[in-house]
């Protein structure tokens, strides 16, 4: 199918190419038979594809299993994806702080690390340092170098275009315009893909998530300040300037009146002369060890979600939203209120679960967005000769 639709034979080169790859990174060994059966391309179209990426570093060919023996036919050739070829980085770049995940090719998370800005108005040349720093100490943890990187995807807290640009029309989105692809480029050398945090964060959820295989998914990051990553019929919105999934529409909900995530509002909910300085999860565990007053914060939080993801319903209709973030896991307790409020307030109820990724889903979005462009490339990229 893939040959009958190319336009050249560099194209369908390059189209076979990421078909093969795309499918030995989701199985640990294929034959040949397998990669026609998932492709649909002829068996020598197969052989040559993975003779040539073989070349180039990308797969390994298996020895054949000792007992095909001569009466038993030419044993079959078998592959797999050279995982560490090369390596990939999924960055989350926050007001505060920055992580960094470095993956190998089938995306396994092989070392992580992370920093944090003195300030929140820090110059860019700081910013970036720190965010440097994280990325090498995430290498060293991983055992490699920042010359097997082949791509790092990097989620930022601003709505970002879909050339990389980010919209710097509010005080809050312009301190992350740090011209971070350029530096890292003249630093290392690196191709860096820059995103909005939440739609890294649907993407992470889509492939690892609560959301595997659904079409019509939208994540809320929710911890300090809700935003949203919509992906309609299988395809990731930005909108026109990136800002597709900004929630600062709430302001004028009836109900909602501002993008405070539950983090934030359990806090100041919950404040009191006695706990000023309360954080979010010891409102949750007062609330379960029957706390009243903490009982009082949920309620008003599962009407208040309840409302945004109704806004949200109304407008792209869903089939599951997922409350992510570093909050998600003591969100779970919102869930039976959320679900029974929800038909109040609109007539298209999406499923509603909370992410088991918790605060690591815009690195694994990252991850994944990294891999993506790797993949789609692989032939214009160099490994490393010594690569295992």
């Amino acid at each position: 199918m893939h040959e009958k639709s190319a336009a050249t034979p560099q194209l369908l080169r390059r189209v076979n190419a990421n078909a093969v790859l795309g499918c030995l990174r989701t199985t640990d060994v294929a034959t040949g038979t397998d990669l026609m059966e998932w492709t649909g391309l002829t068996r020598a179209s197969v052989i040559a594809v993975c003779e040539d990426l073989i070349r180039r570093g990308w797969l390994a060919e298996l020895d054949s299993p000792r007992d095909a023996g001569p009466h038993k036919g030419r044993p079959a050739r078998r592959f797999e994806l050279n995982a560490r070829a090369g390596v990939v980085l999924g960055i989350d770049i926050g007001a505060a702080t920055t992580t960094a995940a470095v993956a190998d090719l089938r995306g396994t998370i092989v070392g992580t690390a992370s920093g944090s800005f003195r300030t929140t108005e820090i110059p860019a040349a700081e910013r970036i340092g720190v965010v440097d720093q994280a990325c090498l100490a995430a290498l060293r943890a991983a055992g490699t170098t920042p010359d097997a990187v082949l791509a790092a995807a990097a989620g930022l807290a601003a709505p970002v275009d879909r050339s990389g640009k980010v919209l710097v029309t509010q005080p809050f989105w312009r301190q992350f315009d740090v011209g971070l692809r350029a530096a890292f480029a003249d630093l290392h050398g690196w191709t860096v893909l820059l995103e909005n945090d939440a739609n890294l964060a649907v993407l992470g959820e889509r492939w690892r998530g609560s959301g595997v295989g659904i079409n019509d998914l939208v994540v809320i990051l929710a911890s300090e300040r809700m935003g949203a990553g919509i992906i309609e019929s299988g395809r990731l919105l930005h909108g026109h300037c990136g800002a597709a999934g900004e929630m600062g529409y709430l302001e004028m909900i009836e109900g909602v009146g501002s993008s405070a995530g539950i983090a934030a509002l359990a806090r100041e909910w919950y404040a009191a002369p006695s706990n000023p300085a309360v954080e979010a999860r010891e409102v949750f565990a007062a609330a379960a060890a029957g706390d009243p007053a903490a009982v009082a914060v949920l309620d008003r939080l599962s009407e208040r979600v309840a409302r945004v993801i109704a806004s949200v319903a109304f407008m792209v209709n869903p089939e599951q939203v997922v409350i992510g973030g570093g909050v998600a896991e003591s969100a779970s307790a919102l869930l039976p209120g959320i679900t029974a409020l929800l038909p109040r307030f609109t007539a298209t109820v999406p499923r509603v679960t909370v992410s088991p990724l918790g605060d690591t889903i815009v690195t694994v979005g990252a991850v994944r967005h990294a891999l993506d462009f790797v993949e789609a490339h692989a032939l214009d990229l160099e490994l490393l000769p010594a690569a295992p």
